[in-house]
């Protein structure tokens, strides 16, 4: 860790960041519009984005890119996001069986790359995130509307119009990632702002998994430390 050194990842619904605090680094969430914390300096900010520029101007020179980002078989057009977490991923989790690394990062979009135990990329698959599902619902349909509370229903087949929704969203997210998860042959992570909730679900039918929720920005910190 390099002290006065912090970390911004621009999303595209929020800015994350990793903020060196008493010897560690601490990870919070701020909506797209929250401006420059007070404490943290834009020229020790190192960042990286897959959204929309926030509210400040960043300084280019601490951009984090795709191609710099030291992966085996990786595109340049690779989401920075994505490398990242492979990166993450690659030096945090032990891995005896030399299985590979599915890493689902559950945010706007429902991203899954596949990794190597050697840190080559295998590829991956993208759709709609959670409350991307329920925002395109609720915008291309007159009498469906975005639930005011979240959660995996008990019953399968449902009458409340709120929890059928809930119960067909998280089961089209559950099943894309049963459907590519395979336990004999690879260790599944999750990551991203609804990665908790999902991991809830996973862990209630069983599935071995591992989550975590700042994976990408643990990331940004190993490549940078790795990088001095």
């Amino acid at each position: 860790m390099v002290a006065d050194i912090n970390f911004l990842l621009v999303g595209n619904s929020r800015l994350h960041w990793a903020e060196y605090f008493q010897n560690k680094y601490k990870f919070f969430h701020t909506p797209k519009d929250y401006k420059l914390p007070k404490k943290i300096n834009l020229n020790n900010l190192i960042w990286a984005s897959v959204g929309q520029s926030p509210m400040f101007v960043l300084e280019k020179e601490n951009e984090i890119k795709t191609n710099d980002i030291q992966l085996s078989n990786l595109p340049d057009y690779f989401g920075i996001d994505r490398a990242l977490a492979c990166l993450a991923a690659l030096n945090i989790i032990d891995n005896p069986l030399k299985k590979d690394l599915l890493i689902v990062d559950c945010g706007t979009i429902l991203s899954l790359t596949k990794l190597s135990p050697n840190g080559s990329i295998i590829g991956g698959q993208l759709a709609p995130g959670f409350l991307t599902q329920l925002k395109s619902m609720e915008y291309f349909t007159r009498n469906l509307t975005v639930p005011k509370k979240y959660g995996m229903p008990a019953e399968d087949f449902l009458f409340d119009t709120e929890d059928a929704i809930l119960k067909g969203v998280l089961n089209s997210m559950i099943g894309v990632i049963n459907f590519s998860f395979n336990p004999v042959k690879d260790i599944l992570i999750t990551c991203g702002g609804d990665s908790e909730l999902i991991t809830s679900i996973l862990k209630a039918k069983k599935t071995k998994i591992i989550n975590l929720p700042n994976l990408v920005l643990e990331g940004m910190i190993i490549h940078f430390e790795n990088s001095k």
